[in-house]
């Protein structure tokens, strides 16, 4: 049997690309692209469907809208190219988003916002939010290794936000996603982020 890529999922690649298009990683000059194909990877190698992947490619469009004028717009886009369900996980990954003057609601608060959101998530949205943050997690290791615990410096958290962030999405992704791969991936990328910033 051969994979079919259908014509959304390279639209929504289209899209993503196009909405990123200036973006780089944090503290890197990698492209921002790169992370959203990560992220629809690694729903798809779990098990999601294609509604769950072109979410992972468009996680972070309203997020990260540049300017935050361009929402509305966006909402609207995703709601007539790939529909209500999309749309919905997309808002469910969104970790707070830009007022018109740019500004979004303080780091904790924002953070403690998400997590008490995800526990009355659908089992859909929680995987892509959790391959979001597994590939982050694994970003993270990857620079710890690398930089050292200087790395959190680029973190609004820093070291101590960040860790307990991390450490609170695994309890989470543990109890709704139970024999999820990406979850156990998750708890030993964090692991290892902590036995290695200790």
């Amino acid at each position: 049997m051969t994979a079919q890529y259908t014509p959304r999922l390279i639209q929504a690649f289209q899209f993503a690309a196009q909405e990123h298009k200036c973006q780089l990683r944090k503290g890197t000059k990698i492209p921002y692209i790169s992370h959203l194909m990560s992220v629809s990877a690694l729903v798809m190698e779990n098990g999601g469907d294609e509604d769950q992947a072109i979410a992972g490619l468009l996680h972070d469009v309203i997020e990260d809208a540049d300017p935050p004028s361009s929402i509305p717009r966006i909402r609207e886009t995703i709601l007539e190219q790939f529909g209500p369900k999309v749309l919905g996980l997309v808002e469910g990954c969104t970790d707070g988003e830009a007022d018109s003057t740019g500004e979004k609601a303080p780091w904790r608060a924002r953070k403690e916002a998400y997590l008490s959101h995800l526990q009355h998530e659908s089992k859909e949205l929680l995987l892509v939010s959790c391959c979001d943050k597994l590939h982050n997690a694994r970003a993270i290791l990857t620079d710890l290794r690398t930089l050292g615990n200087a790395m959190f410096d680029r973190f609004t958290g820093k070291k101590e936000g960040t860790l307990w962030y991390y450490r609170t999405l695994v309890s989470i992704y543990e109890q709704h996603l139970p024999g999820i791969v990406a979850v156990r991936e998750l708890n030993a990328a964090v692991t290892a982020i902590e036995a290695l910033s200790a």
